[in-house]
């Protein structure tokens, strides 16, 4: 007898609202639903669909230790569907597809992980302490203390920690991939926060940053930031920043260091990156803002390089400062600046359209003229115009968040 659709349906659940992730500090907290959260996808794992078959009212509890990061696996359901009753189609492997992304050892046991917990009182960060901070208590949440620290894959544990650590971007970086961390060219920086319980220093995992150092001829390196990840229950308290201002702090005084890089920074990350380097310059211009008012000149250029910036992030950088002292009901001005950022977007159409023409010798008649069909100064003008609107409209964020320092 076929199976209605109605019926199957009631066993496909939405995998990011099945999984739910919680970082443990004492076992009390494993029974506190208030901890929990969930990730943001699961295409990674479960597949484009983001749906798990064969099981009614399922549940995925992947646990950590807040500190060691060691894992609990659970999964509970009330029904499983029968493989004879579904045209021969199986329910899906939850814990073989989970297998092959946590690390090896994970525990789904309750009991063992509760013992494990208890393990995390003596947990130690791996590598050399960076950076200390407070963030400030606010709403209903008490101030708290946190620590960056700096490390390799040398330093003895860190390995199979970040084996634990890792699996996290799964769930909230889009296109993310395992790194190969036995290269010794990666480093790690990672946040935690310090707190105290009956007189003892404890600590829980609250993000960390990934940073490959290329080689640059002929005895220099480029550092390219790789990944950043705040977890969840920390995020929006500002570690973001502290974690790029770390990596800063580490390499800027390196005179090896070319400049410093992103690997495809995430529209929120080029937020807080952008925050911080605007931070970081405008002290450099704020006694003469008159320096931003002839462009992007070699002067600036100088200025700004001993803070190791790509040339593209200073551009970026030198245009949310000139933004920030140009008056923009004064026409003049105003329109001055919008021409300087429309001259720099429109540099990579123009070298398109003079490789463009190179092909006329190539491509003859209509053949060439079916190429250069999209050449509409109009329609160009109002890419640019749309262009620098979605620009003008970053930048004043940015200006907005420091207007709140």
């Amino acid at each position: 007898m076929a199976v209605s659709k109605k019926s199957t349906d009631y066993y496909i659940t939405n995998a990011n609202e099945a999984l739910e992730l919680k970082l443990v500090r004492k076992s009390e907290d494993i029974e506190d639903d208030s901890l929990a959260f969930n990730p943001e996808m699961t295409h990674q794992v479960f597949g484009d669909s983001e749906t798990i078959f064969g099981y009614r009212d399922l549940k995925i509890k992947l646990y950590y230790s807040a500190a060691a990061l060691t894992t609990y696996l659970g999964v509970s359901y009330t029904s499983k569907a029968d493989v004879d009753k579904f045209d021969g189609v199986e329910a899906d492997d939850i814990e073989g597809n989970l297998s092959k992304v946590i690390q090896r050892g994970y525990l789904t046991n309750l009991d063992d992980f509760r013992k494990a917990v208890l393990k995390d009182n003596k947990f130690v960060p791996f590598g050399e302490l960076l950076r200390s901070f407070n963030i400030e208590a606010r709403e209903n949440q008490p101030s708290k203390s946190y620590e960056v620290y700096q490390c390799d894959v040398k330093v003895p544990g860190f390995y199979k920690f970040h084996e634990r650590l890792q699996t996290f971007i799964l769930w909230y970086i889009d296109a993310a991939s395992f790194i190969d961390i036995d290269d010794d060219k990666w480093k790690f920086f990672v946040v935690y926060e310090k707190y105290k319980v009956n007189g003892d220093t404890l600590y829980a995992v609250a993000g960390y940053a990934t940073v490959y150092e290329y080689y640059a001829y002929p005895k220099n390196i480029r550092p390219r930031i790789g990944q950043i990840l705040v977890m969840p229950p920390f995020q929006r308290q500002g570690l973001g920043v502290q974690l790029l201002r770390a990596i800063y702090q580490y390499y800027v005084p390196n005179p090896d260091v070319i400049d410093i890089t992103v690997e495809s920074p995430s529209d929120e990350f080029q937020r807080v990156r952008d925050y911080v380097d605007v931070k970081n310059f405008e002290d450099l211009v704020k006694d003469n803002p008159e320096i931003l008012v002839d462009g992007f000149s070699k002067k600036l250029e100088n200025l700004f390089s001993p803070l190791k910036l790509s040339k593209k992030q200073m551009r970026r950088v030198y245009e949310i400062l000139r933004l920030q002292y140009t008056d923009t009901k004064n026409e003049a001005d105003y329109k001055q600046y919008r021409l300087d950022v429309k001259k720099r977007l429109n540099i990579p159409y123009q070298k398109e359209k003079a490789d463009l023409k190179k092909l006329e010798k190539v491509l003859k008649g209509p053949e060439f003229s079916a190429v250069l069909s999209f050449d509409n100064p109009d329609v160009r003008m109002d890419t640019l115009e749309r262009e620098f609107r979605e620009l003008e409209t970053q930048y004043r964020r940015i200006l907005d968040r420091l207007s709140l320092d």
